[in-house]
């Protein structure tokens, strides 16, 4: 980001309404991000009061590549909640959207509220005290009774430390007020509507901005999507059952997707797949062995948490997740330590709780503590290991210590300016397929394209097809024939590339 930093605390003072005035774009200086331009918006921190205190956003974006075809900006959601679109927008620029995309638009991403360099949560004094206090954590998930008396005590610690720290911005970073936030980003580059890509958590921020901002929609593509109703909803009298996971069925969407991952595996060479044993059938019974043994001792510092929480990680990117997945399986199969990831660079500061921060002022989840080893055995039932990584994301919800102050929970059928995309993998391990068939039939006017393929999100699992058809959408308003498919460019396993875009014959309507 430019030298005018963004603060980390609430500004008093100001006219918090941009009132659509212009950004100050300067080079950004990190080296990651050149070529692109960064600037800083102030925005209210609490739009009931639009003149009183204001919160910063971080802005980025890269230029369109033809000007004289230019026809706005394209801003992007990268998902979490909590992913800073600082650092999204640079990584996947080049790799994942497409050239046509590029030509035409400005792309734009921002940290929303509460996030990375934004006005941000931060719950301890500085990097190094975050980092120590996640070191000391259970790694993925407590399993045993000893590691839940310390995983229930750390998150009372975190709650501790984000009331004492962030009081005054935690009740304002619900996706309310980041829809209300979309639009001052929309005033300020100058657009009339919104042209927007909302990745995971980001199809349910571009739900909501749909539902606040009808007549501002102009072209929304959302991809690997949050089923709406079941995000916000779930309690019962006043206590949530499940977990927000549970109620998505996001523990499903991975057994399922594992279940794809052991078959293609064990239907390929091990030159292809490091894990397989030769037979789908033979890979099942390999995998369940390695967990049942990483059950009663790890492989070194590599536990039966971690594996599982490895594990669902890499499964979100066919490539190379699903190669790397194989590899780690292969190697504590053979009692050897997995290549760990490189750590995030020192000095720089996690942000962990700012997932937190986001879920639980949007999404009820049980606040007895109790609930969670008994939702961890039900999940575990209906979807193997990784249903237990799913239910304990969401526990600190449990001792979270403050409320949104507004949270948008309906309606999310109201007529839009201009219908709205729907994008999703068959087989994507966080963000089911049922629910982008829900997400599809809560909103007024919106088409789903479905993906014949793994991983989370079509824009980070590429298909030329899923990009064609969303290039056209986006430029043209031209929605994709009703009940598309396309399928990926690049299958797990494979060797070669089979698939191309809809000329090509790699998507269409379906027979």
């Amino acid at each position: 980001m430019t030298a005018a930093a963004v603060p980390q605390a609430v500004r008093g003072g100001g006219s918090g309404e941009s009132g659509g005035a212009g950004l100050r774009w300067q080079p950004c200086e990190e080296p990651a991000e050149q070529g692109y331009e960064c600037a800083t918006l102030p925005v209210p921190l609490d739009y009931d009061h639009p003149s009183g205190k204001v919160v910063d956003l971080a802005v980025i974006r890269r230029r369109a590549t033809s000007p004289s075809e230019r026809i706005g900006s394209l801003f992007l959601n990268p998902g979490g909640p909590g992913g800073p679109g600082t650092d999204a927008l640079p990584a996947w620029y080049d790799r994942f959207f497409p050239a046509d995309l590029r030509k035409r638009f400005d792309i734009v991403s921002w940290d929303p509220r509460g996030v990375g360099r934004s006005t941000a949560v931060r719950c301890f004094g500085d990097a190094e005290e975050a980092t120590a206090f996640w070191e000391r954590q259970p790694v993925g998930f407590p399993v045993g009774e000893k590691e839940r008396k310390a995983w229930f005590a750390g998150r009372a610690e975190l709650a501790e430390g984000c009331k004492k720290r962030a009081a005054n911005l935690l009740p304002y970073v619900s996706t309310y007020y980041s829809a209300r936030d979309l639009d001052q980003l929309r005033r300020a580059v100058g657009d009339e509507q919104l042209h927007y890509w909302g990745v995971s958590y980001g199809t349910f921020l571009g739900a909501v901005y749909a539902n606040t901002f009808p007549d501002k929609v102009g072209g929304l593509v959302l991809d690997g999507n949050i089923d709406p109703r079941n995000y916000v909803d779930g309690a019962m009298n006043g206590d949530p059952r499940q977990t927000t996971s549970l109620r998505m069925g996001s523990d499903l969407g991975s057994a399922d997707t594992l279940a794809q991952f052991l078959t293609l595996c064990g239907e390929a060479p091990a030159s292809r797949c490091a894990f397989s044993a030769g037979t789908p059938k033979a890979t099942r019974a390999k995998y369940t062995d390695l967990m049942r043994r990483l059950q009663r001792r790890s492989v070194g510092r590599w536990s039966y948490a971690r594996a599982v929480t490895e594990l669902r990680q890499d499964l979100y990117f066919v490539h190379p997740g699903w190669t790397s997945a194989a590899q780690m399986l292969q190697a504590l199969w053979q009692e050897r330590e997995p290549e760990a990831a490189a750590p995030p660079p020192a000095g720089r500061y996690p942000g962990t709780e700012q997932e937190a921060a986001v879920v639980c002022s949007d999404s009820p989840n049980p606040r007895v503590l109790s609930r969670y080893p008994e939702l961890e055995a039900f999940s575990a039932a209906r979807a193997g290991d990784l249903g237990r990584r799913w239910v304990w994301d969401y526990e600190w919800c449990a001792q979270w210590p403050a409320a949104a102050a507004k949270r948008y929970t309906g309606p999310f059928d109201r007529p839009t300016a201009h219908p709205i995309l729907v994008v999703n993998p068959v087989y994507d391990t966080a963000t089911s397929y049922r629910a982008a068939r829900s997400m599809t039939s809560q909103l007024a006017d919106a088409r789903l394209l479905t993906l014949q393929g793994y991983g989370h999100t079509a824009l980070l699992n590429p298909s030329t097809c899923v990009n064609d058809y969303a290039v056209r959408y986006l430029t043209t308003g031209a929605l994709p024939p009703a009940k598309a498919t396309c399928r990926q460019d690049t299958p797990p396993f494979a060797s070669t590339g089979t698939a191309g875009g809809i000329a090509a014959g790699g998507g269409g309507a379906r027979r």
